[in-house]
């Protein structure tokens, strides 16, 4: 018999005294909150019965003032105690599904025997609450569980250094409702035995807490400190993402202190995405960080007001318009837009509007000109070059707000306004009666009471038709944002025209030509947001602490500076594959994943490798579609080749996908997609096949998925895993230019279990250097 099974028994009498001990805890919890539900029902029953106010009498308004206040601080701490108590008793309950996933025992240097040190998602005290029965993964002995396998091993503390001594035993648990599944001895990294249980399952709708199967290089990226930025290459199916959101977990740990959910900010691809990532951290027991996408902090900012183009319809237009005649013409002033050059650019222009350029907006009332732009532009000009822009335009905008304070009084004499007066309802004059009394009373004097009521009404008329005027001029909005960008496109303006592309005349003429109908693109709506931000002042959110950008190679330099200028007091924790570039701007181009846009002594770089998503074959398959995909290792999990098949019809094209699909979900696969190229193409797939089978088609604006079949666009499938995955058509016809090879790839590895690809004709060129070994051959 075996180290292991002599030991099982003891393993699984251990888990059993855990849960009894879980039991108990719960049970006083249970009891506990059972009081504190009491007192919050009864708060609330009797909070407004006793209120009975005196109006007459300064004191009981006071003094009931500060019975409902005392009332409801009571209240709210109470309810502050119940969320905590419900807080821990999901804890207790995953812990006795799965007390713990690992155990190191280590003697530390100067003792005579060793600990064991059994590693969970959350720690657990014993009956006395003095000895650690399971520690918590993020503290810091449990790193020794993650960074070390047998022999000497050392971990950090925040009070005593550096702890240094010797693990002997190194052990990792599959326990399921509260029995132990699987055990394993290790050595190094975790092992392949338990990652193969986990990877070799379903994919699911949601991703899931990888705890329990973090590998050394993945913990370097939980545990990093002191770096303002954190840069992660990982190639597809590294786990970044997973090691990020367990980052976070990390972080709100060990700053427990001093650092909220609610002070970090994720921005994610898609808001599909971030659907898929919601679940992780309640899943570890905190709350949920701030999830964003750019495009929705660019459609707060511009979208009442024009109509602006998202990242995906440009990607339509690069993968479906290249017959259009402005084809060219817009891709290089996509590449010229995300550049730094054209930031540059920008700085230079606003610079020279300090003496000479400002373009501002009359402030008009009842088709009347109140201020002229030229009178804006005389005050603003008025005023100390010395001063910053910024400074210029605050103080512009308090003299508007007098000048019409000033033109409002003369206003109220107006035949309009003693029309509208007539009008008004008889809640108005009770108001402006009122108004009398308090001043009769105030000043003891006696007046013709009609004449100033009238005027008192003529007042209030004017003050709300005002309203809105002064609500514009304190949002700047007498500055024309439009017309100062579109001033960027002047042929004649000349700035760095050293900097400036080969086609800029054409750029500039396409540029012009959209922005007069009122239309941002999506590779100007940054670049339109620094340059009002520039003119206005910055636009900077303090309270964020930490920035996690997932999928950011497809942000571009221009994107990440804005970036960096809204958020500067954050730390960034910066995740991303060069190899899954696929938008227009960063195709090719340096993306931030690269450190040439750091200062070395702010960065940390980590790069991942090793692949865990999928097969060794699909791997193998996969990593042949790019250049440099030989750095790229799979985890050693065998499964069947992808196959590749031809077809000659739509028809036939469309019976072999639906025959696919139905033998996959025979075989027990739960999430398969059929990934297209382009929405359109989706679209046309969807209509083709939901007769014939059960699917769901995904758009941009899907907000989460279920199980099943999904049709689905290449670049929204992006940080997503499925089952099975069927790419519809990668002949020629549709995959033919170089520039598409990435977005192939990133389509292919969202497989986690089998790869299907179909071609209707002749096969892309762009799999011409894989491998005929490496893919199977479907007649």
């Amino acid at each position: 018999m075996t180290e292991i099974k002599k030991d099982w028994k003891k393993e699984q009498e251990r888990i059993d005294s855990i849960v009894d001990v879980i039991d108990e805890k719960v049970s006083y919890l249970e009891q506990n909150t059972g009081h504190i539900k009491d007192d919050i029902l009864e708060i609330r029953k009797n909070f407004w019965n006793d209120v009975t106010i005196n109006l007459d009498e300064p004191d009981d308004i006071i003094e009931t003032f500060v019975s409902i206040k005392q009332q409801a601080e009571m209240l709210s701490e109470r309810e502050r105690s119940q969320g905590q108590v419900q807080k821990l008793l999901k804890t207790f309950w995953r812990l006795k599904d799965s007390p713990y996933f690992g155990r190191v025992d280590f003697r530390e240097e100067g003792e005579s025997k060793s600990d064991s040190i059994y590693v969970g998602i959350a720690s657990l005290l014993d009956h006395s609450n003095e000895n650690f029965l399971i520690y918590d993964w993020r503290a810091p002995i449990s790193s020794l569980y993650y960074d070390y396998g047998l022999g000497t091993a050392a971990y950090q503390t925040p009070g005593d250094g550096q702890i240094q001594g010797e693990i002997n035993l190194k052990r990792q648990y599959i326990i399921r409702s509260s029995v132990l599944k699987g055990m394993f001895d290790t050595g190094v990294t975790i092992g392949d035995e338990l990652l193969q249980e986990v990877l070799g399952n379903n994919a699911s709708t949601q991703m899931k807490s990888i705890v329990a199967t973090i590998q050394k290089e993945q913990n370097e990226i939980i545990r990093s400190e002191g770096t303002k930025y954190l840069i992660v290459q990982g190639v597809a199916g590294s786990g970044k993402t997973s090691a990020a959101l367990q980052r976070v977990a990390y972080l709100l740990y060990r700053y427990r202190n001093i650092l909220q959910a609610e002070q970090i900010m994720l921005f994610s691809p898609n808001p599909m995405f971030n659907s898929y990532v919601s679940t992780v951290l309640p899943e570890l027991g905190e709350e949920n960080m701030q999830q964003s996408t750019l495009q929705q902090y660019i459609d707060h900012r511009l979208g009442n007001r024009y109509q602006v183009e998202d990242p995906f319809e440009q990607m339509e237009y690069i993968l479906s318009d290249s017959n259009d005649q402005d084809f060219y013409t817009r891709k290089e002033a996509i590449s010229y837009k995300a550049s730094l050059l054209f930031k540059n650019y920008i700085d230079n222009f606003v610079r020279s509007l300090s003496d000479q350029g400002l373009i501002f907006k009359n402030i008009t009332f009842r088709k009347r000109i109140l201020i002229s732009a030229r009178q804006i532009e005389e005050k603003f000009y008025s005023l100390d070059k010395a001063y910053s822009i910024p400074n210029r335009i605050s103080i512009v905008s308090e003299w508007i707000k007098k000048e019409l304070k000033k033109l409002a009084r003369l206003e109220r004499k107006k035949e309009w306004v003693e029309q509208e007066v007539q009008l008004l309802d008889k809640e108005d004059y009770l108001e402006a009666f009122k108004q009398l009394q308090k001043k009769r009373k105030d000043t003891e004097e006696t007046f013709d009471d009609f004449e100033q009521e009238q005027l008192i009404l003529a007042k209030e008329v004017v003050n709300k038709r005002f309203k809105p005027l002064l609500a514009k001029v304190k949002r700047l909005e007498f500055i024309d944002h439009m017309a100062l960008y579109k001033s960027l496109f002047n042929h004649d303006l000349k700035i760095s025209d050293e900097s400036l592309p080969v086609n800029w005349v054409q750029i500039c003429e396409y540029t012009l030509n959209r922005l007069k109908r009122f239309e941002i693109l999506y590779e100007d709506s940054v670049p339109f947001l620094y340059l009002q931000d520039l003119i206005e002042g910055r636009k900077s959110n303090t309270m964020i602490r930490h920035i996690v950008i997932d999928e950011a190679q497809d942000y571009s330099p221009f994107q990440f500076a804005y970036i960096k200028q809204l958020f500067p007091y954050s730390y960034m924790t910066i995740l991303g594959d060069r190899n899954q570039a696929i938008l227009s701007h960063t195709m090719n181009a340096p993306t931030i994943l690269s450190d040439e846009f750091y200062e070395k002594t702010e960065t940390k770089q980590v790069i991942l490798n090793r692949s865990y998503r999928s097969t060794k074959e699909i791997v193998e398959f996969t990593r042949e579609l790019i250049p440099f995909g030989d750095q790229i290792e799979p985890f050693n999990r065998s499964g069947k080749k992808p196959v590749l098949t031809k077809v000659h019809s739509r028809e036939e094209l469309n019976k072999r996908v639906v025959e696919r699909i139905k033998i996959m979900e025979s075989e027990g696969h739960q999430t398969i997609a059929i990934i297209c190229k382009t929405a359109h193409e989706s679209a046309e797939v969807y209509q083709a096949l939901k007769h014939q089978v059960e699917a769901r088609l995904i758009k941009k604006g899907t907000l989460s998925y279920e199980k099943g079949i999904l049709v689905i666009p290449a670049y929204l499938a992006k940080g997503i895993e499925f089952d099975g995955v069927i790419l519809y058509n990668i002949s020629q016809d549709v995959y033919r230019s170089e520039d598409e090879r990435k977005l192939l790839y990133t389509a292919s590895t969202r497989a986690m279990h089998e790869l299907h690809l179909f071609s209707l004709g002749k096969i892309s060129f762009l799999l011409d250097d894989v491998s005929e070994q490496r893919y199977q051959i479907h007649n």
